[in-house]
């Protein structure tokens, strides 16, 4: 089984296996990993159930936003869930930590946070009576709203940057 997982053994004494160690410790990693893979699979299968019943909600009020704005939320949800465990799937695999999925988890996060801003930011501007409280709050969430687009343009500007390097690594690798 060791063996299988692309671990080495030392060499057997006396007939018996010796396990290092270091193939302990990989032993749980893989085993971590794994349970958190049928973890992050169950609640990503929980989040599409329900992402189901707020579809169905979005059909029978097909004229409020609330819904659909929900709806959005949760199945960005699931495709943040995907991505990790499509990271872990990674880890497991290559025992390495790749940073993309994580710059792309965090680029969903952050456009899953713009939606969900920008739908309480649209509670405001119904407002028929702007009091200090609610342009307090209008201007706090156009102030976050500047940092979310800073932020979405660092990540974008980061994934490219690795996958240009990574491109361009693959290229000298292949011309030795």
């Amino acid at each position: 089984m060791i063996r299988h997982l692309g671990w080495r053994m030392k060499q057997p004494l006396h007939g018996f296996s010796t396990i290092t160690p270091h193939d302990l410790l990989g032993l749980v990693e893989v085993g971590i990993y794994t349970m958190l893979g049928v973890l992050l699979s169950a609640t990503a299968v929980l989040a599409t159930v329900g992402s189901l019943h707020l579809l169905w909600i979005g059909i029978r009020d097909w004229t409020a936003t609330d819904a659909i704005f929900e709806l959005i939320d949760r199945l960005l949800l699931v495709l943040m869930l995907v991505e990790l465990l499509h990271t872990v799937r990674i880890s497991i695999r290559s025992h390495k930590l790749v940073v993309e999925p994580f710059l792309i988890i965090g680029l969903i996060a952050t456009i899953r946070r713009t939606l969900v801003l920008g739908l309480h930011s649209d509670s405001f501007t119904k407002a028929s009576q702007w009091s200090s409280d609610v342009e307090s709050h209008f201007r706090a969430s156009m102030i976050e709203l500047s940092l979310l687009a800073l932020l979405i343009a660092v990540l974008v500007a980061s994934i490219y940057v690795g996958r240009t390097k990574r491109s361009q690594d693959d290229t000298e690798v292949a011309e030795h």
